[in-house]
């Protein structure tokens, strides 16, 4: 039995078992280990050859760069378990409330800056939904309009840093994660940007879809409403540039500035006499949880990895891609497209620790600029997570929103925020200025 089969075999089965619903850390390290035993009794290496596999381990393990996993993670969790995240979409709703539009803005707002305080996805989709939706429905925004902005804005996690996509990809991609943080910057913003037009666009358009609150709802005004913004929105803004701040000058590494960031949050709560017993365990256990998911999947596609260098897989893929029609374009074409149809199936992580270390040898190869390409997997990470009938952020939302509003209507409110998002990536490819400007 030759290597050019057996490597093409093991990608089938573990997408088998992966679409069949078994843990994906499990499929790939069960298929690893299938494979050895086939490698071995067909001669192609020995049992000897997987004594390398505890000194990769050890390897993760001591990662100084993922140690930024989990406080960026407990940093977002801790914000959203001691309601700061409510207390910016009330009180950000009611500022931009007046105007036609104005509380789909406040959530496009709202989402950016909780994208750059969590980077977690799933909590700011659900946040926003269970605390904006219901308010825009009440006061009669059409169910596409609240779905498509909520879903959108709460995707904004993936890419505007400090984000845990950006850290699991910089590692990936072995380049510094701060040069990621930097290459994101201007192109989350810009389409956090090009989503606020887009609910003006519609406010002015179709006003009956996007209206202005109406006076009662809004119990705020004047300076009571400014010093209510000032307090709401500082801290959290705060904490997000001296993060933030602190990464791009040079001054911390990103596991550094993740460390500062969670500290900081719980000094947010327990400002706010929100430090409680409760919510500090609710945000422990969800960072505990996310984090081991994170390490069984990087245990599972070490041993992957190393039964696939056992075949000299890695030579064979590397060759089959940068031996595809079109060169660069083709091979960037072909990348893109089978991330973003795996997007629909699969997380991110598992996206990142099965086909990134594929693809990134050949790109590098081919004289692809890694942190540009890096931000374009993220873009199209977060275009499938929109992308019906199988996009997360759907799923998410679809299990907070009220049952007045139906999974066809949240999928239809998802299309045009898709199709500013391929914009976005058209966008990067014909000027990776918008990556590559503000690197040093």
């Amino acid at each position: 039995m030759s290597a050019e089969f057996l490597v093409p075999l093991m990608f089938v089965v573990t997408f088998l078992l992966i679409f069949s619903g078994y843990p994906v850390a499990f499929s790939l390290a069960g298929t690893a280990l299938l494979f050895a035993f086939i490698g071995v009794e067909a001669g192609l290496f020995e049992w000897v050859f997987m004594t390398a596999f505890p000194s990769r381990v050890f390897g993760v393990m001591s990662n100084y760069i993922l140690l930024a996993v989990p406080f960026f993670i407990f940093m977002g969790t801790m914000l959203e378990k001691s309601k700061l995240a409510e207390d910016l979409l009330t009180t950000i709703g009611m500022l931009f409330g007046r105007l036609r539009g104005g509380l789909a803005l406040a959530v496009v707002f709202v989402g950016a800056l909780l994208a750059a305080a969590t980077g977690v996805v799933g909590a700011s989709v659900v946040a926003m939904g269970l605390i904006s939706m219901p308010v825009m429905l009440r006061y009669g925004y059409s169910k596409e309009l609240a779905a498509g902005v909520i879903t959108a804005s709460g995707t904004l996690g993936q890419i505007i840093p400090p984000s845990v996509v950006l850290v699991v990809l910089a590692d990936q991609l072995g380049i510094p994660a701060e040069q990621l943080f930097v290459g994101a910057l201007l192109p989350g913003l810009s389409l956090a940007c090009m989503y606020g037009l887009y609910v003006i666009a519609i406010a002015i358009v179709y006003p009956k879809s996007a209206p202005a609150l109406p006076p009662e709802e809004l119990t705020l005004a004047g300076g009571a409403l400014l010093a209510r913004v000032g307090l709401v929105m500082l801290p959290p803004l705060v904490l997000i540039l001296l993060v933030l701040g602190s990464i791009f000058l040079g001054v911390a590494a990103p596991t550094e500035a993740g460390a500062l960031g969670a500290v900081g949050a719980m000094g947010l709560a327990l400002l706010r006499g929100r430090l409680t017993r409760e919510t500090l365990q609710g945000a422990l256990e969800e960072t505990t949880r996310l984090t081991t998911m994170v390490v069984f999947l990087l245990v599972g596609s070490t041993v992957f990895t190393l039964v696939l260098r056992g075949f000299d897989g890695d030579f064979w893929i590397k060759s089959l891609l940068t031996n595809l029609p079109g060169g660069q374009l083709g091979l960037l074409l072909v990348a893109n497209l089978t991330i973003f149809i795996l997007g629909f199936f699969i997380d991110f992580f598992e996206i990142a620790f099965i086909i990134l270390p594929l693809l990134a040898p050949a790109a590098s190869a081919m004289g692809v600029d890694m942190v540009w390409f890096g931000v374009m997997v993220a873009l199209n990470l977060q275009m499938s997570f929109l992308t019906p009938p199988f996009g997360f952020s759907l799923f998410y939302l679809r299990g907070v929103a009220p049952e007045s509003v139906s999974t066809a209507a949240i999928y239809r409110g998802a299309l045009p925020f898709i199709c500013i998002q391929a914009l976005a990536i058209v966008l990067i490819w014909v000027f990776p200025e918008l990556v590559t400007g503000l690197l040093p």
